[in-house]
């Protein structure tokens, strides 16, 4: 693999893992796309309890 390969790989893995943390913080904080990001009123079929 060359350097140019290399840089965008890492990069690809770096965009994703940050998706990943902001995806799993939004549900931890009560956000789900499943809801409409809007956990409070979905009446909890997306999994997340409403506390």
């Amino acid at each position: 693999m060359n350097i140019g390969t290399v840089v965008v790989l890492v990069l690809l893995c770096v965009v994703v893992g940050l998706i990943i943390r902001k995806m799993i913080r939004d549900k931890r904080s009560g956000k789900s796309l499943q809801c409409g990001m809007d956990c409070q009123h979905c009446g909890g079929h997306c999994g997340h309890r409403n506390e």
